[in-house]
């Protein structure tokens, strides 16, 4: 499908899986349909599953917007609560759209309880209290990790889904540079066609060296190997280190839980020039989970971090609790940082970066070297220490479905026009939009409608997709008497006027007699 077409479905007002290959534009025709819809006079809640994703969009967690929080499930007495929180209540009724990015990175259950809420907040059983959602982002990426347990919450299996049924964009088109090793791999990849000439790819990046003044992020598979490189570089700074415990309160059982829910460590240990990473969000001081920063010096007893930009912040400590009934049952406080010379493949994920060393050697679940690989701007950027076979496979129950996912979108490709150009707005003009100030013809839709419904009950498709009710209207509105006519009107462009025009305006001049 092309970006056009994707656009075009996403202004119709339907509920869209938006998602595609690295650099088929994803995140392009997700802000131009965050910009258009705002123009319109749309209110879009636009949230991410991370806070590094949710920068790059301009907007916040889900878990934060939601008033989810880091809740795995809600209780009767979170529902009643819930309801009663005038902030959430005017959120969820003031937004039209609700944008969920990167959301292969969100476990289905939390996607289910977000359509609780908005359902409870709405006061309607529409799938999301009747808001039009667009979820964006590639399921090859890595599912989120389900603590205690090895089953797989992938999103797409959620009830929320099956419920939402979205229709499906998937992006086709390439828009970086045509012949780029890197995006043929990871194509290869997604379609379980990695051949020879891949792999010898792979092991001339096995044999580059990086330079020795080369600093990169460095991405590794398993937690131990991630402790062990930053300890060591840690260890080679000569500065002395301040230590930081974290701090609890609670109960202990509670405590433990709350302990392995969020990333900061237990004890960690800071000098001036160590490389670290933020694991939590603060908007108004300028970091999120996964922004990465170095520490410049301490202020009261405290880190000063310089992130990328420049910006030096004061990093002071962040609290975490697990409330139940409305009430914390456990807190614990710590910097919200951790050494990061080093990463896990897993954190990487969201994050976009000009060079990475890789150690693939011990990767051991499907799509780690997708995810490890796709973090990488170009082959050039790619250092790779090591690789197994199971770094270059993928899980079978996602290729399976992206093939259902390739065959929808194109269905519905097949029968999608292109998105108008923008035209430039009137002064003091919001919308952009039919002229729905003329009265149309009752009959005459009712009579469209009619004629819509038979043709997609032949064709086995959404009325939607056949016409919309605004382009009926405005047909019963003009008019039109020939086919030069018909393509005047908004939604019929030429080859919906090629298909269905004979018909239309047979109706149409029936409706004249």
């Amino acid at each position: 499908m092309r970006q056009a077409q994707a656009l075009n479905i996403m202004l119709e007002g339907h509920s869209v899986f938006l998602t595609g290959a690295p650099g088929a534009g994803k995140t392009y025709v997700l802000n131009e349909f965050i910009r258009r819809a705002k123009r319109t006079g749309k209110n879009v809640a636009v949230t991410a599953s991370t806070g590094i994703a949710a920068t790059h969009i301009g907007g916040t967690t889900i878990h934060s917007w939601s008033g989810l929080g880091i809740k795995d499930f809600l209780t009767e007495y979170d529902l009643e609560r819930l309801s009663k929180t005038d902030k959430l209540i005017k959120r969820y009724n003031g937004a039209d759209v609700l944008v969920i990015d990167e959301v292969s990175m969100l476990h289905g259950q939390r996607l289910n309880m977000v359509n609780q809420v908005a359902k409870l907040l709405r006061k309607s059983d529409r799938p999301f209290g009747g808001m039009q959602v667009i979820l964006v982002g590639d399921l090859f990426q890595l599912p989120p990790i389900t603590r205690g347990s090895d089953n797989v919450d992938f999103v797409h299996l959620s009830e929320a889904w099956e419920e939402l049924s979205p229709k499906i964009c998937y992006l086709t088109e390439q828009h970086r540079q045509v012949g780029d090793e890197l995006l043929d791999l990871l194509e290869a990849m997604r379609r379980g066609e990695v051949n020879e000439l891949h792999e010898a790819a792979l092991q001339e990046r096995l044999k580059e060296q990086r330079p020795g003044d080369l600093v990169v992020t460095r991405l590794y598979s398993h937690n131990m190997d991630v402790d062990s490189i930053n300890q060591r570089h840690l260890r080679e700074l000569e500065q002395d280190g301040k230590r930081y415990r974290m701090q609890t309160k609670g109960q202990q059982a509670k405590i433990e839980q709350l302990i392995k829910s969020v990333l900061a460590p237990e004890e960690l240990e800071l000098k001036v020039g160590a490389e670290v990473m933020f694991v939590a969000n603060n908007f108004p001081q300028g970091y999120v989970n996964g922004t990465r920063g170095q520490v410049v010096g301490f202020n009261d007893n405290v880190p000063v971090v310089e992130l990328s930009n420049g910006r030096e912040v004061r990093v002071e400590p962040f609290s975490w609790k697990l409330e139940e009934d409305g009430k914390a049952r456990a807190e614990v406080a710590q910097l919200p940082l951790r050494l990061a010379w080093a990463i896990t493949i897993h954190k990487s994920q969201g994050m976009s970066l000009d060079g990475a060393e890789i150690d693939l050697s011990r990767s051991f679940t499907p799509g780690m070297g997708y995810v490890a690989l796709s973090r990488v701007r170009s082959m050039d950027g790619v250092y790779l220490t090591g690789i197994n076979q199971m770094a270059l496979t993928m899980h079978p129950l996602i290729f399976e479905f992206d093939s259902d996912l390739r065959e929808s979108s194109e269905a519905l490709a097949n029968i999608t026009e292109d998105a108008e150009p923008e035209k430039e707005p009137a002064k003091n003009d919001k919308v952009d939009a039919l002229d729905t100030s003329a009265p149309y013809d009752e009959e005459l839709f009712e009579r469209l409608r009619k004629w819509r419904l038979e043709e997609a009950r032949k064709q086995k498709v959404s009325a939607f997709i056949i016409a919309t009710n605004k382009a009926l209207e405005e047909l019963a509105r003009r008019k039109p008497q020939t086919e030069q006519a018909l393509l005047g009107t908004k939604g019929f462009g030429k080859a919906k006027a090629d298909k269905y025009g004979p018909e239309i305006l047979a109706i149409l001049a029936d409706n004249k007699k």
